[in-house]
């Protein structure tokens, strides 16, 4: 199995994916720095800005790993059962 066939992401949609992150992160904290509010306003916002960018990153990562083990369990699943099909079958 070559890494082709086990990434199905093109080299484009990642770059597009990351830039797209990192644009958004510099717009909010541009935004942030440069809103006309005081610093203790300024700073709350950009913890919580940046609680929310981990948190999102989280549950990103282990929805994908959810998904991964859902995979690799339905691949274990039909591999017994196409063993058992072919014992009985015999």
């Amino acid at each position: 199995m070559t890494i082709e066939e086990v990434q199905s992401n093109s080299q484009s949609w990642l770059f597009f994916v990351k830039s797209s992150f990192a644009i958004s992160l510099l717009a909010m904290i541009g935004g942030i720095v440069f809103m006309p509010a005081d610093l203790v306003v300024k700073g709350y916002l950009a913890i919580t800005a940046l609680f929310m960018v981990s948190s999102t990153i989280t549950l990103s990562k282990t929805l994908r790993d959810e998904h991964e083990s859902q995979r690799l369990i339905h691949k274990v699943s039909e591999a017994r059962t196409k063993q058992l099909m072919k014992e009985f079958g015999e």
